[in-house]
Protein backbone atom coordinates (compact mmCIF):
# COMPACT_ATOMS: atom_id res chain seq x y z
CA UNK A 1 0.00 0.00 0.00
CA UNK A 2 1.15 3.32 -0.86
CA UNK A 3 -0.11 7.08 -0.12
CA UNK A 4 -1.37 8.83 -3.19
CA UNK A 5 1.32 11.58 -3.93
CA UNK A 6 0.71 15.29 -3.53
CA UNK A 7 -0.21 16.84 -6.75
CA UNK A 8 2.81 18.69 -7.04
CA UNK A 9 4.95 15.52 -6.87
CA UNK A 10 2.26 13.60 -9.01
CA UNK A 11 2.47 17.13 -11.89
CA UNK A 12 6.34 16.66 -11.58
CA UNK A 13 6.66 12.68 -12.00
CA UNK A 14 4.70 13.03 -15.22
CA UNK A 15 6.56 15.93 -17.19
CA UNK A 16 9.90 13.91 -15.55
CA UNK A 17 8.58 10.86 -17.70
CA UNK A 18 8.03 12.95 -20.90
CA UNK A 19 4.68 14.03 -20.60
CA UNK A 20 2.68 16.74 -22.58
CA UNK A 21 0.53 17.63 -19.61
CA UNK A 22 -2.52 20.26 -19.73
CA UNK A 23 -3.56 21.70 -16.61
CA UNK A 24 -7.24 22.09 -16.69
CA UNK A 25 -9.00 24.28 -13.97
CA UNK A 26 -8.65 23.60 -10.08
CA UNK A 27 -7.33 19.65 -10.77
CA UNK A 28 -5.72 19.62 -8.27
CA UNK A 29 -8.45 19.75 -5.52
CA UNK A 30 -11.73 18.66 -7.98
CA UNK A 31 -12.26 14.76 -5.98
CA UNK A 32 -15.05 13.11 -4.67
CA UNK A 33 -12.97 13.28 -1.38
CA UNK A 34 -16.49 13.89 0.30
CA UNK A 35 -17.36 10.76 -0.46
CA UNK A 36 -14.78 8.62 1.11
CA UNK A 37 -11.13 8.11 1.18
CA UNK A 38 -8.62 8.10 -1.19
CA UNK A 39 -5.47 5.99 -0.59
CA UNK A 40 -3.69 3.73 0.08
CA UNK A 41 -3.26 3.42 -3.66
CA UNK A 42 -2.49 -0.10 -5.07
CA UNK A 43 -2.03 0.77 -9.04
CA UNK A 44 -2.83 2.22 -12.20
CA UNK A 45 -6.32 1.76 -14.47
CA UNK A 46 -6.83 2.30 -18.03
CA UNK A 47 -10.05 3.12 -19.44
CA UNK A 48 -11.60 3.79 -22.73
CA UNK A 49 -14.70 7.01 -22.78
CA UNK A 50 -16.54 5.96 -25.77
CA UNK A 51 -16.72 9.56 -27.28
CA UNK A 52 -15.61 11.56 -29.94
CA UNK A 53 -13.34 14.83 -29.75
CA UNK A 54 -11.00 16.02 -27.47
CA UNK A 55 -12.51 18.95 -25.41
CA UNK A 56 -16.20 17.34 -24.97
CA UNK A 57 -14.31 14.25 -23.83
CA UNK A 58 -12.47 16.49 -21.58
CA UNK A 59 -15.48 18.20 -20.44
CA UNK A 60 -17.53 15.12 -19.58
CA UNK A 61 -14.24 13.09 -17.59
CA UNK A 62 -14.11 16.69 -15.14
CA UNK A 63 -17.97 17.55 -14.46
CA UNK A 64 -19.29 14.04 -15.30
CA UNK A 65 -22.95 13.65 -15.89
CA UNK A 66 -26.42 12.79 -14.92
CA UNK A 67 -26.43 10.13 -12.32
CA UNK A 68 -22.27 10.23 -12.39
CA UNK A 69 -20.76 13.48 -10.92
CA UNK A 70 -17.08 13.83 -12.06
CA UNK A 71 -14.27 13.60 -12.25
CA UNK A 72 -14.53 10.32 -13.72
CA UNK A 73 -10.57 10.10 -13.64
CA UNK A 74 -7.55 12.06 -12.60
CA UNK A 75 -6.71 12.27 -17.04
CA UNK A 76 -7.73 12.36 -20.34
CA UNK A 77 -4.85 10.80 -22.76
CA UNK A 78 -6.32 12.34 -25.93
CA UNK A 79 -5.30 10.68 -29.51
CA UNK A 80 -2.72 13.70 -29.83
CA UNK A 81 -0.88 12.12 -26.69
CA UNK A 82 -1.71 15.16 -24.60
CA UNK A 83 -2.65 14.46 -20.98
CA UNK A 84 -5.16 16.55 -19.40
CA UNK A 85 -5.30 16.43 -15.58
CA UNK A 86 -8.63 17.23 -14.55
CA UNK A 87 -9.24 15.74 -10.94
CA UNK A 88 -7.13 14.81 -8.07
CA UNK A 89 -8.20 12.51 -5.16
CA UNK A 90 -11.27 10.25 -4.68
CA UNK A 91 -12.50 10.16 -8.58
CA UNK A 92 -15.67 8.25 -10.00
CA UNK A 93 -13.51 5.67 -12.35
CA UNK A 94 -13.11 2.23 -11.06
CA UNK A 95 -16.16 1.14 -8.96
CA UNK A 96 -16.90 -1.71 -7.78
CA UNK A 97 -14.57 -4.81 -8.54
CA UNK A 98 -12.86 -7.87 -7.37
CA UNK A 99 -11.10 -8.37 -4.59
CA UNK A 100 -9.08 -11.57 -5.95
CA UNK A 101 -8.30 -8.92 -8.32
CA UNK A 102 -6.96 -6.52 -6.23
CA UNK A 103 -5.17 -9.11 -4.33
CA UNK A 104 -2.95 -9.72 -7.41
CA UNK A 105 -2.01 -6.67 -8.27
CA UNK A 106 -0.69 -6.13 -4.98
CA UNK A 107 1.11 -8.87 -4.88
CA UNK A 108 2.44 -8.33 -8.64
CA UNK A 109 1.25 -11.62 -10.06
CA UNK A 110 -0.81 -12.77 -13.08
CA UNK A 111 -4.57 -11.53 -12.77
CA UNK A 112 -6.95 -13.86 -11.82
CA UNK A 113 -11.13 -13.71 -13.89
CA UNK A 114 -12.63 -11.12 -12.81
CA UNK A 115 -16.02 -12.45 -11.27
CA UNK A 116 -17.19 -9.95 -8.21
CA UNK A 117 -17.75 -6.69 -7.85
CA UNK A 118 -17.20 -6.12 -4.12
CA UNK A 119 -14.57 -3.56 -3.71
CA UNK A 120 -14.49 0.24 -3.65
CA UNK A 121 -11.78 0.37 -6.39
CA UNK A 122 -12.03 4.26 -6.75
CA UNK A 123 -10.33 4.30 -3.66
CA UNK A 124 -7.23 2.36 -4.35
CA UNK A 125 -6.18 3.43 -7.91
CA UNK A 126 -5.22 6.34 -10.07
CA UNK A 127 -7.34 6.48 -13.52
CA UNK A 128 -6.67 7.47 -17.11
CA UNK A 129 -9.82 7.67 -19.42
CA UNK A 130 -8.69 7.22 -23.16
CA UNK A 131 -10.27 8.90 -25.75
CA UNK A 132 -11.67 6.51 -27.69
CA UNK A 133 -14.89 4.83 -29.26
CA UNK A 134 -14.23 1.58 -27.41
CA UNK A 135 -15.75 -0.25 -30.80
CA UNK A 136 -12.66 -2.20 -32.00
CA UNK A 137 -12.75 0.10 -34.47
CA UNK A 138 -11.39 3.90 -33.90
CA UNK A 139 -7.55 3.95 -33.93
CA UNK A 140 -4.91 3.79 -31.36
CA UNK A 141 -2.17 6.55 -32.63
CA UNK A 142 0.77 5.61 -31.55
CA UNK A 143 1.19 9.19 -29.59
CA UNK A 144 -1.51 8.17 -26.97
CA UNK A 145 -0.56 4.70 -26.67
CA UNK A 146 3.19 6.19 -25.77
CA UNK A 147 0.76 8.75 -23.56
CA UNK A 148 -0.71 5.66 -21.71
CA UNK A 149 2.71 4.01 -21.74
CA UNK A 150 4.39 7.24 -19.95
CA UNK A 151 1.77 8.11 -17.49
CA UNK A 152 1.88 4.63 -15.98
CA UNK A 153 5.45 4.19 -15.88
CA UNK A 154 5.44 7.14 -14.28
CA UNK A 155 2.99 6.80 -11.55
CA UNK A 156 5.04 3.01 -10.97
CA UNK A 157 7.85 4.58 -10.84
CA UNK A 158 7.57 6.94 -7.90
CA UNK A 159 5.51 4.32 -5.99
CA UNK A 160 8.35 1.25 -6.79
CA UNK A 161 5.93 -0.56 -8.83
CA UNK A 162 6.29 -2.75 -11.78
CA UNK A 163 3.83 -3.18 -14.65
CA UNK A 164 1.27 -5.90 -13.14
CA UNK A 165 0.12 -2.77 -10.88
CA UNK A 166 -1.27 -1.47 -14.54
CA UNK A 167 -4.65 -2.79 -15.19
CA UNK A 168 -7.44 -2.06 -17.49
CA UNK A 169 -10.70 -1.73 -16.45
CA UNK A 170 -12.15 -4.96 -18.10
CA UNK A 171 -9.57 -6.83 -15.61
CA UNK A 172 -11.15 -5.46 -12.63
CA UNK A 173 -15.22 -5.28 -13.25
CA UNK A 174 -17.20 -8.23 -14.37
CA UNK A 175 -18.81 -7.30 -17.94
CA UNK A 176 -16.87 -4.01 -18.69
CA UNK A 177 -14.78 -4.05 -21.89
CA UNK A 178 -12.31 -1.18 -21.70
CA UNK A 179 -9.82 -0.33 -23.12
CA UNK A 180 -10.95 -2.18 -26.32
CA UNK A 181 -8.61 -2.00 -29.26
CA UNK A 182 -4.93 -3.16 -27.65
CA UNK A 183 -4.02 -5.72 -25.11
CA UNK A 184 -3.12 -4.54 -21.64
CA UNK A 185 -0.73 -7.24 -21.26
CA UNK A 186 1.37 -5.63 -24.22
CA UNK A 187 1.03 -2.52 -22.92
CA UNK A 188 2.30 -4.02 -19.36
CA UNK A 189 5.32 -5.22 -21.94
CA UNK A 190 6.09 -1.88 -22.78
CA UNK A 191 5.81 -0.12 -19.16
CA UNK A 192 7.97 -3.01 -18.25
CA UNK A 193 10.55 -2.07 -20.77
CA UNK A 194 10.26 1.81 -19.64
CA UNK A 195 10.90 1.19 -16.21
CA UNK A 196 14.16 -1.43 -17.10
CA UNK A 197 12.15 -4.25 -15.50
CA UNK A 198 11.59 -7.72 -16.99
CA UNK A 199 8.48 -8.38 -18.78
CA UNK A 200 5.52 -9.55 -17.05
CA UNK A 201 5.01 -12.18 -19.97
CA UNK A 202 1.52 -13.80 -20.82
CA UNK A 203 -1.55 -13.72 -18.64
CA UNK A 204 -3.83 -16.76 -18.75
CA UNK A 205 -6.16 -16.94 -20.81
CA UNK A 206 -9.48 -15.41 -19.41
CA UNK A 207 -12.30 -17.44 -18.85
CA UNK A 208 -15.62 -16.86 -20.26
CA UNK A 209 -17.96 -15.00 -17.92
CA UNK A 210 -20.94 -16.74 -16.29
CA UNK A 211 -24.86 -15.51 -16.16
CA UNK A 212 -26.90 -16.88 -14.13
CA UNK A 213 -30.59 -17.23 -15.26
CA UNK A 214 -32.37 -17.62 -11.86
CA UNK A 215 -30.37 -14.97 -10.26
CA UNK A 216 -30.57 -12.32 -13.32
CA UNK A 217 -34.70 -13.03 -13.17
CA UNK A 218 -34.53 -12.57 -9.55
CA UNK A 219 -32.96 -8.86 -10.31
CA UNK A 220 -35.07 -7.99 -12.94
CA UNK A 221 -38.01 -8.62 -10.65
CA UNK A 222 -36.37 -6.90 -7.06
CA UNK A 223 -34.51 -3.99 -8.51
CA UNK A 224 -37.03 -1.76 -10.16
CA UNK A 225 -39.19 -1.04 -7.32
CA UNK A 226 -36.31 -0.58 -4.77
CA UNK A 227 -35.33 2.67 -4.21
CA UNK A 228 -31.48 3.79 -5.43
CA UNK A 229 -29.49 2.11 -7.47
CA UNK A 230 -28.55 -1.46 -5.53
CA UNK A 231 -26.68 -4.22 -7.00
CA UNK A 232 -28.01 -7.41 -6.21
CA UNK A 233 -25.84 -9.49 -8.46
CA UNK A 234 -22.82 -8.87 -10.03
CA UNK A 235 -23.59 -10.76 -13.35
CA UNK A 236 -26.37 -7.99 -13.71
CA UNK A 237 -22.98 -5.72 -15.35
CA UNK A 238 -22.12 -8.51 -17.52
CA UNK A 239 -26.08 -8.93 -18.86
CA UNK A 240 -26.35 -4.90 -19.18
CA UNK A 241 -22.61 -4.65 -21.48
CA UNK A 242 -24.37 -6.92 -23.83
CA UNK A 243 -27.21 -5.00 -24.20
CA UNK A 244 -25.06 -1.98 -24.77
CA UNK A 245 -23.08 -3.86 -27.09
CA UNK A 246 -26.19 -4.70 -29.08
CA UNK A 247 -27.11 -1.15 -29.23
CA UNK A 248 -29.96 -1.52 -26.56
CA UNK A 249 -28.79 0.16 -23.64
CA UNK A 250 -26.83 3.10 -23.06
CA UNK A 251 -23.51 2.93 -21.56
CA UNK A 252 -24.89 5.42 -18.54
CA UNK A 253 -27.14 2.78 -17.29
CA UNK A 254 -24.42 0.35 -17.44
CA UNK A 255 -24.35 0.30 -13.48
CA UNK A 256 -25.37 -3.20 -12.24
CA UNK A 257 -28.65 -2.37 -11.54
CA UNK A 258 -31.83 -4.07 -13.35
CA UNK A 259 -33.41 -0.91 -13.17
CA UNK A 260 -36.64 -0.03 -15.62
CA UNK A 261 -34.50 1.08 -18.35
CA UNK A 262 -32.43 -2.19 -18.61
CA UNK A 263 -36.13 -3.95 -18.37
CA UNK A 264 -36.68 -2.11 -21.29
CA UNK A 265 -33.80 -3.00 -23.18
CA UNK A 266 -34.37 -6.44 -22.55
CA UNK A 267 -37.85 -6.17 -23.85
CA UNK A 268 -36.49 -5.28 -27.03
CA UNK A 269 -33.82 -7.73 -27.25
CA UNK A 270 -36.48 -10.46 -27.05
CA UNK A 271 -38.60 -9.04 -29.54
CA UNK A 272 -35.38 -8.89 -32.08
CA UNK A 273 -35.58 -12.18 -31.35
CA UNK A 274 -39.37 -12.73 -32.37
CA UNK A 275 -41.02 -12.68 -29.02
CA UNK A 276 -44.17 -10.77 -28.53
CA UNK A 277 -46.44 -9.21 -25.65
CA UNK A 278 -44.44 -6.77 -23.27
CA UNK A 279 -47.21 -7.40 -20.24
CA UNK A 280 -46.28 -9.32 -17.59
CA UNK A 281 -45.96 -13.24 -17.88
CA UNK A 282 -45.80 -12.22 -22.05
CA UNK A 283 -42.99 -13.56 -23.91
CA UNK A 284 -41.36 -10.02 -24.46
CA UNK A 285 -42.08 -8.76 -20.42
CA UNK A 286 -38.22 -7.20 -19.93
CA UNK A 287 -37.82 -10.64 -17.84
CA UNK A 288 -35.12 -12.54 -19.29
CA UNK A 289 -35.48 -16.34 -20.33
CA UNK A 290 -33.22 -18.71 -21.09
CA UNK A 291 -32.98 -19.00 -24.99
CA UNK A 292 -33.25 -14.98 -25.06
CA UNK A 293 -30.04 -15.20 -22.74
CA UNK A 294 -28.46 -17.84 -24.56
CA UNK A 295 -28.96 -16.35 -27.58
CA UNK A 296 -27.13 -13.06 -26.19
CA UNK A 297 -24.61 -14.82 -24.60
CA UNK A 298 -23.73 -16.68 -27.27
CA UNK A 299 -23.45 -13.08 -29.55
CA UNK A 300 -21.45 -11.06 -26.67
CA UNK A 301 -19.13 -13.49 -24.66
CA UNK A 302 -20.81 -14.83 -21.40
CA UNK A 303 -22.20 -18.52 -20.85
CA UNK A 304 -25.44 -19.44 -18.95
CA UNK A 305 -26.10 -21.28 -16.01
CA UNK A 306 -28.82 -22.15 -13.98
Amino acid sequence: MSTPMSAVRFLQALRDEGVDVVEVGNWRSHNRNHMGSWGGVHGVMIHHTVTRGTAATVRIVRDGYSGLPGPLAHGVIAKDGRVHLVGYGRANHAGLGDDDVLRAVIAERALPHDNEATVDGNRVFYGFECENMGDGEDPWPAAQLDAIERVSAAICRVHGWGARSVIGHLEWQPGKSDPRGFTMGSMRDRIADRLGHDKPGPLPTPKRPKVSLSRLIAAARSNPPVQGQPVTYAGVATYETALVDEGLLAKTYLDGHFGTTTVTATSEWQERCGYRGRKPGQAADGIPGRDTLTRLGAKHGFDVID
